[in-house]
C-alpha cells in the first residue's frame, strides 16, 4: 500500500494544473480555492490535504470525511463538486505581501521525497487568480500526443 501523510492545505486543479494552497490559519487557503473554484477550478481537498507519492510525483486527494467539503468563512462549510484525486503540479505559499519578492528567483520545495516549484504569492490581491492562472498554465502538464492512423 502506498504512503499516505496529510497537511494542513487546500488543493485545487485550475487551467490543468494541481495546484497546493498552503499557509497559516488565516492566510486564505479556503477563500482563495472557493474563488478559484469560481472561476473553473475543480476542488480537490481543503483544509487537510492527504498525500500519496508515487512514481517520483506526489498525488494529493481529501480524507473521505472531508471529500468535497469546503469552508466558506461567514457561511460555514459546504458541499461542491470534487475531484477523488490530483497530481501536485505547483506548490502556492500564501504570504502577506509584504513578504513577497517582486521578481523572485525560481523557488523547489521538497515535499515527501519529491521537488516541485513553488511560488509566494498574496491570496487577497485582486491579480491573485490572474497570477494564477498564468502558473497554471506555465506548470500544467503537456497534453498526451494521441497519434490517429
Amino acid at each position: 500500500m502506498p504512503r499516505m501523510d496529510t497537511t494542513h492545505a487546500s488543493c485545487v486543479v485550475f487551467e490543468g494544473a494541481g495546484l497546493l494552497l498552503r499557509g497559516p490559519s488565516g492566510a486564505g487557503k479556503s477563500d482563495l480555492a472557493l474563488r478559484l473554484i469560481d472561476d473553473g477550478a475543480e476542488l480537490v481537498a481543503d483544509d487537510q490535504v492527504l498525500f500519496s507519492p508515487r512514481t517520483g510525483r506526489l498525488f494529493a486527494a481529501a480524507p473521505e470525511r472531508l471529500a468535497g467539503l469546503i469552508e466558506v468563512r461567514g457561511v460555514g462549510i459546504v458541499r461542491r463538486p470534487y475531484r477523488r484525486e490530483a497530481m501536485i503540479d505547483l506548490v502556492i505559499d500564501l504570504l502577506p505581501s509584504e513578504r513577497i519578492d517582486r521578481m523572485p528567483e525560481a523557488r523547489q520545495v521538497e515535499l515527501f521525497g519529491i521537488l516541485l516549484p513553488a511560488v509566494d504569492l498574496e491570496a487577497f490581491e485582486a491579480s491573485t487568480i490572474a497570477k494564477l492562472r498564468v502558473l497554471a498554465q506555465l506548470h500544467a502538464p503537456a497534453p498526451s500526443l494521441v497519434l490517429i492512423a
